[in-house]
């Protein structure tokens, strides 16, 4: 049990790396850039996606723990180094979007990690169930926000 735990812990404390990261190469955060982009309708406010995030790292973290603690061989080492991808594609988006204000190169990048976690939550699904099933509001998150990453360059694309 106590192994069991720590493993979740130590995946957990991985999945929240991301944002951590995220957030260190890119001090100055959303900004007065932000505030001035056109918005579609759709767009949450502001306080939904720290919550919303929070819940869907730490699921992210629980399903990694319990594909390691149920996987072997090679579909383990497929499920946990796509895990990783989508991770580290996770932790580029927020530097593209808000530190580079660069909300095309943003899309391409939420558009890669959408496919990984298609990926991941495929190679979960043989290995545990459960894990593919805490990856998929994931997935669905990262689905409505890579419509909102796609609505806000639209909108704010330069005319020449």
């Amino acid at each position: 049990m106590f192994r069991q735990l720590v493993s979740i812990f130590g995946f957990v404390v991985l999945s929240f790396a991301a944002p951590a990261l995220s957030a260190i190469l890119s001090i100055s955060g959303p900004g007065d850039w932000y505030r001035t982009l056109n918005k579609p309708w759709f767009n949450p406010p502001d306080w939904i996606f720290g919550p919303v995030w929070t819940l869907l790292y730490l699921a992210m973290g629980i399903a990694a723990a319990l594909v390691w603690r149920k996987g072997a061989g090679p579909a383990l080492a497929v499920a946990l180094g796509l895990f990783l991808l989508q991770l580290v594609l996770n932790a580029l988006w927020t530097p593209l979007f808000f530190g580079m204000q660069q909300p095309g190169l943003a899309l391409i990048d939420i558009l890669a990690l959408w496919l990984a976690i298609a990926a991941t939550t495929l190679a979960f699904l043989p290995i545990s169930r459960l894990a593919a099933a805490l990856f998929f509001p994931y997935w669905l998150w990262v689905s409505f926000a890579s419509m909102l990453n796609a609505a806000i360059w639209w909108m704010n694309r330069v005319q020449s």
